[in-house]
């Protein structure tokens, strides 16, 4: 039976979806807060569990996200030796800087937790407003039926660009404070006010938005399939579920 998969588990209380990285520390948030209860979760706790886990994730993929950023950033010709690839960027990191420097950029990181809360409580208080909406034309149908796919993507492709506009400045922070040092030693930027205060002396609001369109283009599609498909899924699960046979 489904329900004995701890993931699908209470997987949602209204609908609230999330990354698998995510899930089960987010799925034991939810179910912190509601304390058994079935009565949906308000805003603000979806708002919470969401933070909880990504807080999480955050800090034990910090060392990744160090290392993808390093390689993408090198150029061809540095004043040090190259990192070859990943496991050789994780060996010349921890000697030639130690174990802390696998969490530069950690701090802006946690903050871009928000991003993932934010998409999801915007998502969940857009999906009402549209069921709400539907609903007054339509008084004999289930939720799920109410919203189809389309209501989805376009309720999920707006959550995403709000999350962005509002968080992607601590992305541009992160990755400038991951940069590989100077051949001396010396970081480039010492902390997150110091990019912050560079960023806006030479390069102004625009320099915080960096990058912008190409992440908008990729992640705006992605967000929408990942919002139908996540609905569709469990609309498929609940029916299931709801069969007296079972699977």
């Amino acid at each position: 039976m489904m329900d004995d998969w701890p993931i699908f588990r209470r997987i949602r209380t209204q609908g609230t979806p999330f990354t698998l990285s995510h899930a089960p520390s987010y799925a034991r948030a939810k179910s912190r807060y509601s304390k058994g209860s079935d009565e949906p979760l308000s805003a603000g706790y979806h708002l919470i569990s969401a933070a909880e886990a990504g807080s999480l994730v955050c800090l034990f993929t910090n060392p990744i996200w160090l290392v993808k950023t390093r390689l993408q950033l090198q150029p061809s010709l540095h004043q040090n030796r190259p990192y070859s690839g990943f496991y050789d960027a994780l060996r010349t990191i921890l000697k030639e800087e130690g174990w802390h420097a696998f969490f530069r950029g950690a701090a802006p990181g946690l903050i871009l937790v928000s991003h993932g809360a934010i998409q999801f409580t915007i998502y969940e208080e857009l999906r009402k407003l549209a069921i709400h909406f539907k609903r007054n034309k339509r008084t004999e149908n289930s939720d799920g039926d109410i919203l189809n796919s389309f209501d989805f993507a376009t309720i999920g492709a707006m959550s995403k660009i709000a999350a962005m506009m509002l968080t992607y400045p601590y992305q541009v922070i992160r990755a400038r404070l991951q940069q590989r040092p100077n051949c001396d030693g010396t970081p480039k930027y010492l902390d997150s006010w110091h990019v912050m205060r560079e960023t806006a002396r030479f390069e102004g609001i625009r320099g915080f938005y960096r990058g912008m369109t190409p992440n908008l283009l990729k992640n705006i599609p992605a967000a929408s399939i990942t919002f139908v498909v996540y609905e569709n899924l469990l609309s498929l699960l609940q029916r299931k579920r709801q069969r007296p046979t079972g699977w």
